[in-house]
């Protein structure tokens, strides 16, 4: 385990990455040049956008990887439940083997961005080793992303409270993440973290180089307290991964200031979302960052692909 302090967060973020034999390599070679060769930038998908079309987790990577995407951003959960098991659902159960998930990845040659492992990080009992399973299952694939929010908090705490709850959580789970090379990516979702400040607040409880941020367009747009292009300026340096989500003018008119987030957005170029901005922002650090795109169709999946295509 790296300890805190010995390796600052920059140096762990910019130094080093896993590829997907779980090796670890510097980013200019693992990056795959695009047709700009000046681009570090690399399109995904959040693989709920075959969710409205009842479609199980092997059918949404081959489609994912027909529209073109490179990468894939898997829902992971514990147990079993029945719409996966009868394959009615896109979410991938942390019981099956990571290889095998692997495999299918490899199969429709996509490779997987991070885990779309969120979990109430105020409510332990739930988080800690939801989120420490999460952290081992993306490292037996190759995988060194793994997504999570505060999460709904409980209606008896206090803000003193949650904040103690959550240093307990990251703390559990960042010694699990830097063993294993892997970074957790907390995004803007939450009541706490629909804010700049209140972002840098969870990220500052605990000292650890495997923690990030997973910047949402989308959810720092409609919780409305801020610039969505000067939040993701301030948390640029602590990038690790993005979600590609845009707003409709509908939802934003509806909704903005009033919610901390939403599950998926338009298709990307259909919003309020200006992507060119957002993408000269990520080129500006020099990194390896895979948008993952969160709409909810496969129609928006795909308009949301030729879109960015075009700006990157």
């Amino acid at each position: 385990m790296v300890k805190p302090g010995k390796l600052s967060r920059r140096k762990f973020i910019s130094d080093t990455t896993m590829s997907a034999t779980g090796l670890i390599i510097a980013p200019s070679i693992l990056s795959c040049k695009s047709k700009n060769q000046n681009s570090m930038i690399k399109l995904g998908v959040n693989m709920e956008f075959v969710r409205s079309h009842d479609m199980p987790f092997e059918a949404g990577v081959k489609k994912a990887a027909e529209i073109g995407y490179e990468y894939v951003e898997p829902m992971v959960h514990m147990g079993r439940e029945l719409l996966s098991e009868a394959g009615y659902f896109h979410s991938v159960s942390m019981y099956n083997d990571p290889l095998r998930i692997k495999e299918i990845c490899d199969a429709n040659k996509v490779k997987i961005s991070g885990l779309s492992s969120h979990t109430p990080l105020i409510k332990p009992e739930i988080s800690v080793e939801y989120l420490k399973q999460a952290i081992r299952f993306a490292a037996e694939m190759g995988v060194n992303v793994v997504n999570t929010d505060e999460g709904p908090k409980p209606d008896w705490t206090t803000k003193e409270m949650d904040y103690c709850l959550m240093k307990y959580t990251l703390t559990e789970a960042a010694r699990v993440a830097e063993r294993h090379k892997v970074f957790i990516g907390l995004e803007p979702h939450s009541q706490y973290s629909k804010t700049p400040d209140g972002l840098d607040s969870i990220y500052d409880i605990v000292k650890s180089p495997s923690i990030g941020i997973n910047f949402d367009t989308g959810n720092s747009y409609l919780a409305g307290g801020s610039d969505v292009y000067e939040w993701l300026e301030r948390v640029k340096t602590r990038l690790v991964h993005l979600h590609a989500k845009d707003i409709s003018l509908a939802q934003s008119n509806a909704e903005r200031g009033k919610v901390s987030g939403t599950p998926v957005g338009c298709a990307c170029g259909d919003g309020v979302v200006d992507w060119k901005r957002i993408i000269s922002i990520v080129k500006s650090t020099g990194k390896n960052i895979v948008f993952s795109v969160e709409c909810g169709t496969i129609e928006q999946a795909f308009r949301s692909y030729e879109h960015l295509s075009k700006l990157l």
